[in-house]
Order: C-alpha cells, then structure tokens, then sequence
C-alpha cells in the first residue's frame, strides 16, 4: 500500500470514517520542514489540515505570534474547494517530489520506534 498522506485522506481516512473511528491530524506544517520549502505558508498548511475530515489537528507552537496567526486562521475558516486543494497541491509538488522536506518518507527523523525497537514487543 501507498502511504503517502494523499493515498491515506483518500483510502484510508474514508474507511475510519465509515467505521465511526475518529481520525486526527499531527504537524500540520511537517515540524516546519515543509515550511522551509517557501511553497507553502503555515497558514495554507493549517487551512488544509483544516480541510480534511479529522476530529482533531493537533498543531504546536512555540511563539504567541504563531499561536494569533493560527486563531485568525480558524477565526476566518472556510474549507478549501478541491480547486484550491488541487492549485496548492500543484504549487508544493515539485518540493514535494524529492522528499527532501518530507522528513518522515525519508528518514528516521519522527521515528520514535526505529529508535527503541523494544517498544515492538
């Protein structure tokens, strides 16, 4: 299976839903990887994850600047259309093609597990 973030909202978030299994989102913005790529603003990225069926998103901040721009950010919330998930998606793709900013496909780097491989029993 793919499991890519694009793969999981379309195969794997429907069939949670379906079974009344709530779903959250983490890190919006990759831990700020996806940040540094300048494709994308954090507000885009809060928007999207925003956008998508999840209970819940989960999103750190650690500067109070950071916290009023994400509450003006759900102040003024409207969904995005899939036009606008589609011209995003289109404007991050070719940052997006190398890995590079997408930290968890290509190392180890949120992997708690591959770091205590005792926890897997």
């Amino acid at each position: 299976m793919d499991w890519s973030f694009r793969s999981f909202v379309h195969q794997v978030m429907p069939v949670a839903l379906e079974q009344g299994i709530a779903v959250q989102t983490m890190k919006p913005m990759g831990g700020k990887f996806i940040l540094e790529s300048k494709m994308v603003t954090p507000a885009e990225c809060l928007q999207y994850a925003l956008s998508q069926p999840a209970s819940v998103v989960i999103h750190g901040m650690d500067k109070m600047e950071y916290l009023e721009e994400s509450l003006a950010v759900v102040k003024n919330f409207k969904p995005l259309t899939h036009e606008q998930i589609s011209a995003l998606a289109g404007k991050a793709a070719q940052a997006a093609a190398t890995g590079k900013y997408e930290l968890f496909k290509t190392t180890n780097h949120f992997d708690s597990t591959a770091k205590n491989p005792s926890w897997l029993g």
